[in-house]
């Protein structure tokens, strides 16, 4: 009798336990790094951190890739740093260490021509990056974990689902890849016809200046709680570019879907879309010099306000509606306020250009020309400065110049720990930690 309640007492703990154990493969499905995980941050493209930003910085190094950069450094949950450079010879894609100097960790050769698209980190530290013809995943070093053939350049990839990963290529291909074993989930979606399968470097020169040849010309925006990604498309023979919205219907097929196209923005979008943090509102600069909110369920327009100057880089945007115009030549800083039924002006300064997108993190980054001291040497008046400014009033906290930064600044990186990265169009790249 003793043994036959004993037996009793142990299947039941043993039950017990099993079902409370259940199924944990989740807690390895690849989600976005905690520091700058992507070009503009993350997959809604907001270039918005909730770290505190700091105030003040310290340079602690600045080094070159040897080669051109035209998009900016992403930053892991650790302390990675990685930067998809276009080099004449050796190493191209490069990962270094933020905490120690940029020391390089590794780095490999990519096939050139796709540098205007940024890596992507996962929670893992692996790496996702793009190469004409071909989408690759990278561990923690330098050994591929798989590799898989596209039709195009993939511009910067993005997570959907945990364990998801949205590649969309110039040359309009759409495809979701499982992360971890590289495998397609469904079937792919072709929003160009007549697309060579065999020519991934068709239309390559024309996506810098997001010109007619390359038909997706910058990084998709994907909103995880209204399941819709918005990208820009220009398609062959059409006068202007259109926003499209796909449906992501994990668990179906097809998987992603087109649901809407849109032309409301005035002479066409320019640059990545941006999604607000409820994913109902995408946010895009158009070539009109204005500022657009359409409404991310059908594409139609909410409001536009001018900028009385044409933004070439995306606009940043806070999860409580504050949006930051976004940069180029003749920019000036702008905030405005999305209060459902219109934009509204907060603050605008005439005496700072920034030359990049704005990146926010409580206070905000962005990198200007620097010439607030009056100089006829032209190499110190296209000199550069990394602004920290007040989100409330736009007014400057503090400034620190680069030094010798020569070409473009391509955008600012904040990391989980608050340092900031930024780099040139010249291959410059600066690190700084809170001061």
């Amino acid at each position: 009798m003793l043994r036959r309640i004993t037996a009793v007492a142990t299947t039941t703990l043993i039950t017990v336990v099993l079902a409370g154990c259940g199924n944990t493969d989740s807690w390895v499905e690849a989600r976005a790094a905690a520091g700058w995980a992507a070009q503009y941050a993350d997959a809604e493209n907001s270039s918005y951190s909730s770290v505190n930003g700091s105030h003040v910085l310290r340079l602690e190094w600045a080094r070159s890739v040897k080669g051109d950069l035209a998009a900016q450094a992403v930053l892991g949950s650790g302390n990675q740093l990685a930067v998809n450079a276009q080099t004449p010879a050796g190493c191209s894609l490069m990962v270094w260490e933020t905490d120690n100097r940029a020391r390089q960790r590794w780095c490999t050769r990519l096939i050139q021509g796709g540098g205007f698209a940024s890596p992507l980190f996962d929670g893992f530290d692996n790496l996702y990056v793009g190469q004409p013809g071909a989408i690759l995943s990278f561990p923690p070093t330098q050994w591929i974990r798989w590799r898989q053939p596209v039709i195009g350049m993939p511009m910067t990839p993005r997570i959907l689902s945990p364990g998801s990963l949205l590649v969309v290529t110039h040359l309009g291909q759409v495809l979701v890849f499982d992360a971890h074993r590289g495998t397609v989930t469904g079937t792919s979606l072709d929003l160009v016809a007549g697309v060579d399968p065999k020519n991934s470097e068709r239309g390559l020169g024309d996506c810098r200046t997001a010109g007619p040849e390359c038909p997706v010309a910058a990084a998709p925006a994907f909103s995880d709680v209204k399941k819709i990604v918005v990208l820009t498309l220009w398609e062959p023979g059409a006068d202007k570019p259109v926003l499209v919205g796909l449906r992501y219907r994990p668990g179906h097929t097809p998987v992603l879907a087109r649901e809407w196209t849109s032309d409301a923005v005035g002479d066409g979008p320019l640059a990545s879309p941006v999604l607000s943090a409820d994913g109902s509102t995408v946010y895009v600069h158009g070539r009109d010099e204005r500022l657009w909110a359409l409404n991310s369920a059908d594409g139609k327009e909410k409001w536009s306000v001018p900028l009385n100057y044409l933004a070439q880089t995306p606009p940043s945007v806070t999860p409580d509606g504050l949006i930051i115009a976004g940069g180029g030549p003749e920019a000036r800083l702008v905030a405005i306020r999305d209060t459902g039924e219109q934009g509204d002006q907060v603050w605008s300064r005439d005496d700072t250009s920034p030359l990049t997108t704005s990146s926010l993190a409580g206070v905000g980054y962005t990198v200007a020309r620097d010439d607030g001291n009056e100089t006829t040497d032209p190499e110190r008046a296209a000199a550069m400065t990394l602004v920290v400014f007040d989100l409330g009033d736009g007014r400057t906290v503090n400034s620190y110049p680069l030094p010798g930064a020569t070409g473009w600044p391509v955008g600012v990186s904040i990391g989980y720990d608050r340092r900031i990265v930024t780099a040139t169009s010249d291959g410059l790249v600066y690190g700084f930690a809170p001061g």
